[in-house]
């Protein structure tokens, strides 16, 4: 019982500071949206920078954030020298990077259609190695169970990055969007700093045979690592090779980077229920009626996706003003790039079958075949349709991975879905949405009220159907 405690106690401050800060980070796009105005194309540079600090942060890791906690709760290793050679190889592949990339700034730069401003690419290089090197104390952290430290550097990164940007962007009106990556080198070094007690303290050992060992564990782990971020960022990295107008093509970049941030709140539930899942999955895959219990979450996880599906359509007109009035004709591409999130919570959902029978290469499977199909669409339509093509891409990528998976896995781990339930709230989701839509309402306050009352009908309909009163903590006390 105590340990179910600890981990509840753990998850719940692992999530909560994950979920709070992605919340803080949202204070940014009205921050740059603001300051940079959508025809200056310079929120597309963020956009499509930050999209390349993703994919080279994934490939410097290489998988041994995961690896470390692996083989430093195996018996037979010992856990120090696992972390020491874990730091030496993610060191010594983010030097490597750093005197590659500077060595080649100028051509990279250049090529990425940043000649004018090569030190925007300098500065984040400096970033991404930093990062890459860090995701290993972080991983000592909570391998040494002190999620406190772990969540606080987390959440002092996003406070210092948030007071640094409004200093500069709201105070001092600037406008420059180097000054964006700046800061979050200032910040990366200040949390660097903090890692020193975790950095100190031990003999720093490569073990070559142990590091042999690791790679073996790690290298599939790259592979659906890859995938999985190029599946989050090779629209952003795409668009500028392949939109016909290089000056517009950052305009429109920058668009639709900002509208995305919007349709992210279904990225935000989704953490939250992954973060609550995960261990709950493993812990109760012995259990007799597990499977059943999976099948209930999978319905409940959809269900209460489609509720903020329809909370943030419904509320449109007030969630806008997250982002500049210039950049609102992205708004277009939300309710298409959430549903391509609940596609991507499904998959996470359906993606335990795989783990609980060891077979995680279908994983990889699913993640590049969705990944190739999202890259063709991109590719093909981007020219002609612009960020159009990257919201269809993703519900396209993710749809594909996400069948893939589940047709798949009713042969290897058959799990009996309440698929009629599922697809009455589907149904049911559908007419409202359409109801709220289709019907011209001119009065802000009304239409808002209007939708309100259609949102609480889906919520009395989830009530009647599956969640009674009773069942729920705190309010059936008033209930009898």
């Amino acid at each position: 019982m105590a340990n179910l405690k600890s981990l509840a106690k753990d998850t719940a401050i692992y999530g909560l500071s994950s979920i709070v800060g992605r919340f803080l980070n949202y204070l940014l796009v009205p921050i740059y949206t603001t300051a940079m105005a959508a025809e200056s194309g310079g929120y597309g540079v963020v956009t499509n920078v930050y999209a390349w600090v993703a994919l080279v942060l994934v490939l410097l890791t290489c998988g041994m954030e995961t690896t470390f906690f692996r083989f430093a709760n195996k018996q037979e290793e010992n856990p120090m020298r696992v972390y020491s050679t874990s730091l030496a190889f993610v060191g010594g592949a983010s030097l490597l990077f750093l005197l590659l990339g500077f060595l080649f700034l100028r051509p990279i730069a250049g090529w990425m259609g940043y000649a004018e401003h090569p030190w925007y690419l300098g500065m984040m290089m400096i970033v991404v190695a930093m990062d890459a090197v860090q995701s290993i104390p972080f991983a000592y952290l909570r391998y040494q169970k002190r999620p406190l430290k772990f969540a606080s550097l987390k959440l002092l990164f996003i406070a210092l990055n948030i007071a640094l940007n409004l200093i500069y962007f709201v105070a001092m009106k600037g406008s420059d969007p180097g000054a964006a990556f700046f800061f979050n080198l200032v910040c990366t070094s200040v949390i660097m700093l903090c890692f020193l007690p975790e950095l100190r303290g031990f003999s720093y050992v490569c073990d070559r045979a142990l590091l042999r060992r690791m790679l073996a564990y790690s290298l599939p782990l790259l592979v659906l690592g890859l995938a999985g971020i190029l599946n989050q960022v090779a629209d952003k990295i795409i668009f500028p090779f392949v939109y016909p107008d290089k000056a517009q093509g950052g305009v429109e970049l920058g668009i639709y980077g900002a509208a995305v941030k919007i349709a992210m709140v279904m990225a935000m539930l989704t953490q939250a229920f992954r973060y609550a899942y995960e261990p709950f999955v493993f812990a109760g895959s012995k259990e007799k009626d597990s499977r059943k219990t999976y099948a209930d979450a999978m319905k409940f996880f959809i269900i209460f996706t489609l509720l903020a599906y329809l909370a943030v359509m419904f509320y449109m007109d007030i969630l806008k003003y997250i982002i500049a009035p210039d950049y609102w004709p992205g708004l277009k591409v939300v309710p298409i790039v959430m549903a391509a999130e609940i596609f991507m919570g499904i998959y996470f959902n359906l993606s335990f079958w795989y783990k609980l029978i060891d077979e995680t290469r279908w994983g990889a499977y699913f993640s590049i075949i969705g990944c190739a199909v999202l890259i063709t669409i991109n590719v093909l339509f981007i020219p002609r349709f612009s960020y159009m093509a990257c919201a269809w891409a993703g519900f396209a990528g993710y749809g594909v991975a996400m069948l893939l998976s589940y047709f798949v896995g009713q042969k290897k781990y058959p799990i009996n879905y309440d698929l009629k339930a599922i697809f009455l709230y589907l149904l049911v989701a559908a007419l409202l949405y359409a109801a709220a839509m289709l019907l011209p309402i001119e009065n802000l306050w009304l239409r808002m009220a209007y939708r309100t009352l259609l949102l609480l009908l889906f919520v009395a309909y989830i009530i009647k159907r599956d969640l009674p009163l009773k069942q729920i903590p705190f309010i059936n006390r008033f209930v009898r």
